[in-house]
């Protein structure tokens, strides 16, 4: 079941889970994100408001977020597995939404062994504001820790949530990137 989310005080809306938490309930947050999690699993989701990256090709500013992602996650390995365009049908203002699947290596908890990470990222470029706006999903699939890897059920459930967030969001307040 899918709620409509109000992110960045309503600036941004959005259709996600309804279990999900706010990691600000939790822990500081930077006022550049927004950060939530699944109440039984380890996935998580970040969405980010981000200086643009200069490319004139959308492919090439995503992969730039994507490797920029494994960089800051110390990833071992990483790989692109498809990069796709969801168009915005609904008449508003938002950008389309280019979306990137693929797969990162992050090891965890000082461990030598790395998880395995499948990332689904969306990214909206607001050019009349120079920013990028990057949503993604982090979805474990394979873990050190015992429990912490989603199973398929869990792993199906959130390809269809990111669906969903990234066809859904809508930018409602051009003014929060002022």
């Amino acid at each position: 079941m899918y709620i409509q989310r109000d992110l960045f005080g309503g600036a941004i809306t959005a259709q996600t889970a309804s279990d999900l938490v706010d990691a600000s309930d939790l822990r500081q947050v930077p006022d550049t994100q927004e950060v939530f999690m699944y109440p039984h699993s380890t996935i998580s989701i970040i969405v980010e408001i981000l200086q643009r990256v200069e490319s004139s090709h959308n492919d090439d500013a995503i992969r730039f977020h994507f490797e920029s992602l494994a960089h800051d996650n110390s990833a071992q390995s990483s790989h692109i597995e498809s990069i796709s365009v969801i168009p915005n049908e609904r008449g508003d203002q938002t950008p389309p939404a280019i979306v990137l699947h693929g797969e990162q290596d992050v090891p965890k908890f000082n461990h030598t062994q790395p998880d395995k990470v499948k990332i689904f990222m969306a990214l909206y470029r607001v050019e009349s504001k120079g920013i990028d706006l990057v949503v993604t999903f982090n979805v474990p699939i394979e873990a050190v820790d015992q429990g912490a890897a989603v199973n398929s059920k869990e792993f199906e459930q959130a390809q269809k949530d990111f669906m969903a967030f990234s066809s859904s969001l809508i930018i409602e307040d051009f003014g929060l990137f002022a």
